[in-house]
């Protein structure tokens, strides 16, 4: 894993923040019995993952080099 940003990037760091919070928010509204609300929660942990594809989209996620670079090295492995 040395040699990458596997989850160091402003696209992962957003998208699992604004997921947990949505989390969070249905995990709450569960326990009170508020269906809405625990369904808004649901929303908002999915448009946690949308927010994190878009922003990986704008080039905000891992280098593309370093998924090619990372994909050459398995074959390496693999070979060896």
């Amino acid at each position: 894993m040395a040699g990458n940003n596997h989850g160091h990037t402003p696209a992962a760091w957003t998208g699992v923040t604004i997921a947990f919070i949505g989390f969070c928010i249905a995990s709450v509204f569960t326990v009170l019995a508020e269906p809405v609300w625990f369904w808004v929660g649901v929303a908002i942990t999915l448009l946690g993952g949308v927010v994190g594809l878009v922003m990986r989209s704008m080039g905000m996620g891992q280098p593309e080099e370093s998924q090619g670079r990372r994909l050459d090295q398995s074959k390496e492995r693999v070979e060896a």
